[in-house]
């Protein structure tokens, strides 16, 4: 039996994005639900820097578990409020800022 490697090769996210974005559809959706998964991204790479778990995170924002793994899969909305919850719990500021469009 012979078995063979798959060799995946890195890309560069956002030459994919540009990419993906001329699809008028691809784009529609990407406006309506790409912010929350830039925001859902963040807070799970903040949580694996500290190397702490959901239910960790959850415990010390006052939430559930299951409410932190929704957030983190961009499948909730964020209040200000949760957003400066764990802004604190990684001692980060957060900053909301209304910005003109980036146009790719």
């Amino acid at each position: 039996m012979n078995k063979t490697k798959r060799i995946q090769k890195a890309i560069d996210f956002q030459a994919y994005l540009k990419n993906q974005l001329r699809n008028p559809e691809v784009k529609k959706h990407y406006d309506e639900y790409g912010k929350r998964l830039e925001i859902a991204y963040q807070i799970l790479k903040l949580r694996k820097q500290k190397k702490m778990s959901q239910v960790e995170l959850a415990r010390r924002i006052g939430t559930k578990q299951s409410n932190i793994a929704r957030l983190e899969m961009g499948q909730q909305n964020f209040t200000t409020e949760t957003l400066q919850k764990i802004a604190f719990v990684f001692n980060r500021d957060l900053k909301i800022e209304f910005c003109s469009p980036n146009r790719f």
